[in-house]
């Protein structure tokens, strides 16, 4: 994924969300996505766990 993609996060509790990448710094143990949501407009971040399927927090929107 890249900055201005379309994505859809996962959050407790609820639907996964809808927003845009603005950032993105790789890690050795995985990736950190700076998400703008309609809530958060300035962006949250969210860690995507390389080698954990559910430390995937972050996807493509389909």
């Amino acid at each position: 994924m890249k900055v201005n993609d379309i994505v859809t996060v996962k959050t407790d509790g609820a639907e996964r969300r809808e927003g845009v990448v603005l950032a993105v710094e790789p890690f050795l143990e995985g990736t950190m996505y700076l998400v703008a949501l309609p809530d958060y407009p300035a962006g949250i971040w969210f860690f995507n766990e390389e080698e954990n399927p559910e430390g995937i927090f972050v996807e493509l929107k389909r």
